[in-house]
């Protein structure tokens, strides 16, 4: 569902994957540049928890490397950020946040963060001021106030992907 929960550490949940999700979050890859990545987005329930899973094949072949799911946050839940937050599990691989701005124009233009994820479900912090520009021509960090979307993203090398993201939000 989404929603602008405040919690006591004062996170803003953008999305905890129940009450359609699909309607919120596209799926996207290399293909739509001529690259070869495959894979796709489910959104499940188990054991209770809901979650969006990320699963395919990243292949940097064609000048591609990257497979993704993206949603538009809208202005209301980024205001005040100063990072992102997910609580995820997956296969001990890297992946990454991309945000997109009001200023980042160009298909191949975003801001990006790794992070490295278990197989055990954790919360992963990351402030704002660390998501480094794609390109020497944007301002050095992301502004919360001008967030467009927000993506997770299988991004850069030749792996095999499989990540599963239970909440996605602001802090």
């Amino acid at each position: 569902m989404l929603f602008a929960n405040t919690s006591a550490a004062d996170k803003t949940t953008l999305d905890s994957f129940d009450s359609n999700p699909s309607s919120r979050w596209a799926f996207i890859s290399d293909q739509v540049m001529g690259g070869i990545s495959t894979g796709r987005v489910t959104f499940t329930s188990h054991e209770g928890a809901n979650y969006a899973q990320l699963e395919g094949t990243v292949s940097t072949a064609n000048n591609g490397g990257f497979i993704q799911f993206r949603s538009a946050p809208g202005e209301a839940i980024t205001r005040n950020a100063t990072g992102v937050f997910l609580r995820a599990k997956g296969n001990n691989q890297r992946y990454f946040i991309h945000l997109r701005t009001k200023w980042t124009k160009l298909p191949w233009q975003y801001y990006q963060s790794a992070f490295d994820v278990t197989d055990v479900w954790q919360e992963y912090r990351l402030p704002l001021n660390t998501f480094e520009p794609s390109s020497g021509f944007m301002p050095k960090s992301p502004s919360a106030k001008s967030l467009t979307s927000i993506g997770v993203v299988a991004f850069g090398r030749d792996h095999v992907v499989n990540i599963q993201v239970e909440e996605i939000g602001f802090y």
